[in-house]
């Protein structure tokens, strides 16, 4: 069963300032890895973001949390940014 989809509402500007194909390319890998089963495709974050999981798209990333049967996206940013961005939204 298809696991929803929630973003913060700061994803869309993340979203907006994405190139178009890496942009599509993380549309594509939420529509079919996050949605269908979110702890296979992605990987635990620890330390500070412990309880948060990370997907990898290229140099991009994708932080989320799964809740009960729902998958929350919290950022999308390139690599060297994500982490010290993404403490502001969770």
């Amino acid at each position: 069963m298809p696991f929803p989809v929630i973003f913060h509402p700061e994803v869309k500007d993340d979203a907006a300032l994405l190139p178009k194909a890496i942009r599509e390319r993380i549309k594509n890998a939420i529509e079919t890895r996050l949605a269908i089963d979110p702890s296979r495709y992605g990987k635990p974050l620890r330390g500070t973001l412990a309880g948060y999981w990370k997907l990898r798209v290229e140099d991009w990333r994708v932080v989320y949390a799964i809740r009960s049967n729902e998958v929350v996206v919290f950022a999308i940013k390139h690599r060297s940014r994500i982490y010290e961005e993404v403490h502001g939204r969770v």
